[in-house]
Parts: C-alpha cells; sequence; structure tokens
C-alpha cells in the first residue's frame, strides 16, 4: 500500500475575530480560555502551554512556523474546520490572511471541511444546571447561503494548486448531516443541493467535487444531531468517501471512568465503529487518530468539575507512545481495506480547548509529530 496523506484538522479559534468581539469582548480569542484553565483533579495538566507561544495564527508568519512544522514532520496537509452560516464566513482570517498567505503555504495541502454545527456560548460554558446556553448561529442554513457558501468556496479555495483533490475533484467535507438535511429541507433537497455544487465546480473548469461525509453515532457537542442510518444518508447524499473527526464521537463518554480515563478502550470503540462503517458503506472511509481529549478549558473555572455532558467529559491524557499505537492502528486499518487513496486524519492540529494538539507543548515537547514521522516517515 502507498503511504496515506497524513490530514490534520486544524481549528482557526487562535485570532481576533470581530463576530467574537461583539459576542465576548474586544480581542477576545481562545487563548483567553487556555491561559484561564486550571487544574480541576489532582494531576490534571492544565493550562497547556504551547511551546510556540500564544500566537496570532492569521499573521502569515506564524503560519509559516506551522507549515514548516508539519513538512518536517510528516503532516501532508490541513483539513480546515471551515465555518459559514446564514450570514457568511467566522473565523476565516485564519485560512485567508495566515495559512494561504504564507509564503510557503505550497508546502502543504489545505481543504476545507464545513464545520456546520449549531454554535453555542461555550466560551466557556457556565453551570450545566441552567440548561442549554445561548445560541450565538444556528447551524442549518436554506438553499441560497449554501449556495453563497458553495460559490465562494469555488471562487476562492479550489482552483488554487495545493488544494486537496482525490482524481482530480477538490474535497469538501461536512460535519453534521443532519444540519444539512435540516436547513435544505430534507434528503432530496440536500441530494440537489449537493449536486448542484458540483455542477457549479463543473461549470468553473473541475471534474467535479469529491464531497466526504463526517459519520458518528453519539452526539457530544451541544445540539449535535446523531444519526442512526449514515449509510443510507451517505448513499443517497452522494457522498465519495467518509471520514471521522474525533474519537469520543464513536462512545459514550458516561461509560468511561471520571474524571480521567485510559485511552486504550476509547480508541477500540472507534476502531470498532470503523470496522463497521468499512464494511456497511458503499465508499472508502478513513480512519481518524486522536491526540488526547479536555474540554476543561472551556468550562466555568470557579463550578466543580463534574460529569456531564459537553464540555463536562472525562479527560483522556495519553502519551506519545500511546498515540503512536493509534496510528500504526490505522495504518493496518488502512492496508487491510485497501482503500484507492489512502488517507488518516487527525484530531488535531491544534484543539488546545479541547486537549488535543499535534502542536509542541512544554511537557511533551515534539512528541506527538514525532510519532507521525516515526510511523509515516515524510
Amino acid at each position: 500500500m502507498e503511504r496515506p496523506k497524513v490530514l490534520a484538522y486544524y481549528f482557526p479559534g487562535w485570532h481576533r475575530d470581530p463576530r467574537n468581539a461583539q459576542w465576548f469582548g474586544a480581542d477576545w480569542d481562545e487563548w483567553r480560555l487556555l491561559r484561564s484553565a486550571a487544574p480541576r483533579f489532582e494531576g490534571h495538566r492544565q493550562p497547556r502551554v504551547p511551546l510556540q507561544g500564544h500566537f496570532d495564527e492569521s499573521a502569515a508568519d506564524a503560519a509559516e512556523a506551522q507549515i514548516e512544522l508539519a513538512r518536517q514532520y510528516g503532516v501532508d496537509g490541513f483539513l480546515v474546520d471551515y465555518y459559514w452560516y446564514d450570514d457568511g464566513p467566522y473565523l476565516q482570517a485564519a485560512l485567508d490572511e495566515g495559512l494561504l498567505s504564507a509564503a510557503n503555504s505550497d508546502d502543504v495541502e489545505f481543504a476545507l471541511m464545513w464545520a456546520n454545527h449549531e454554535l453555542l456560548d461555550i466560551f466557556p460554558h457556565g453551570d450545566p444546571a441552567n440548561g442549554t446556553p445561548r445560541q450565538l448561529k444556528r447551524g442549518a442554513i436554506d438553499r441560497a447561503a449554501f449556495e453563497k457558501l458553495a460559490r465562494h468556496v469555488i471562487d476562492n479555495y479550489f482552483s488554487r494548486p495545493n488544494y486537496l483533490t482525490v482524481e482530480g475533484k477538490p474535497w469538501f467535507s461536512i460535519y453534521e448531516l443532519g444540519n444539512l438535511i435540516t436547513g435544505l429541507g430534507g434528503v432530496q433537497a440536500a441530494a440537489d443541493a449537493l449536486q448542484w455544487f458540483d455542477q457549479e465546480a463543473r461549470r468553473a473548469g473541475l471534474p467535479g467535487v469529491h464531497f466526504d461525509a463526517v459519520v458518528w453515532g453519539i452526539g457530544v457537542l451541544p445540539a449535535a444531531i446523531a444519526l442512526t442510518d449514515p449509510q443510507r444518508l451517505v448513499r443517497e447524499l452522494g457522498f465519495s468517501s467518509a471520514t471521522s473527526y474525533v474519537w469520543i464521537h464513536h462512545a459514550d463518554a458516561g461509560e468511561f471512568d471520571f474524571p480521567v480515563a485510559d485511552i486504550g478502550p476509547l480508541r477500540e470503540a472507534a476502531f470498532a465503529e470503523y470496522e463497521k462503517y468499512a464494511a456497511e458503506l458503499d465508499v472508502p472511509f478513513y480512519p481518524n487518530v486522536t491526540v488526547g481529549w479536555d474540554a476543561s478549558p472551556r468550562t466555568d473555572q470557579s463550578l466543580p468539575f463534574d460529569r456531564g455532558g459537553y464540555p463536562w467529559t472525562p479527560v483522556w491524557d495519553p502519551t506519545p507512545e500511546e498515540f503512536r499505537d493509534g496510528l500504526l492502528q490505522a495504518k493496518e486499518f488502512l492496508e487491510r481495506q485497501r482503500p484507492p487513496h489512502p488517507i488518516v486524519t487527525v484530531n488535531a492540529w491544534n484543539e488546545w480547548t479541547e486537549g488535543s494538539a499535534l502542536l509542541p507543548d512544554t511537557h511533551h515537547g515534539h512528541g506527538f509529530l514525532e510519532m507521525i514521522r516515526e510511523v509515516f516517515g515524510r
């Protein structure tokens, strides 16, 4: 089997954004949550401290440093969490002014994962006893907003030489199939919208769009829509492949030890679902490897840290060697399944406030990146 592409999810929350300024105050970004994180139990590794410091990811020189790290350690590209709501984009400066403006931008590939989940005020999450946090933006958008998204993506990203393609078709992941269907008015209407998107890409001179479905069964984000039959939806909506975003999507967090749990059982739960998807789906399924999980920085630090829904979940804080176990399992999975274009996704490049970051920190150094280079090479 050829070496798989290693694609890391990139969360663009580390720069100042005008919407965040309106909601949370001037100069706010998620570094503020990370700096404020405190140990919530004995041995809790918070706050995490990046070796590169708290940088502005929308600055081209900061992006250049990240791209060089990815190139050195065998990360082939970024799947950028891309936010587009009824009134347009959100957090886009990390991509437009950072990653794509860097002098070495073409050294890695990139693609978009439309993060079409409901945006709730969990920055930080208050007392769960008070109910659902306020809604900032609705994840489901209608056809008019969807068409604006598609045209913007085709015009501004698909034509770039380092945009990720499969058989010439630009890759476009969709995070929540439920919100896609809800916003567009049903399965057939969603299928029609995706077909229209594909046709628009062809009119622009491309061979179409490689649509990738993020499939998962347990909703952990607030108000997330869990799908009971993703196999049927993937087929009816016309997706070309399927992937996973993070291991915790494939397990019930309430069944694990709290406040800290071993990563091995979580990994096995995720790969058990991956095997099922690979057997049942009509399209290739690409496995995910998750660095870790600790969403406690997104909780109100003055409240007791107790079991509950997202982000009051157990903490998984594996070593780089345990992360390597996941990489090896993904490699073996692909060697058995033998998809035509092997890919491994990693959660994540920089999900600091969810405890999942390949980027080096003061505790593990470059350990997680070194494991990617050890298992897959450059």
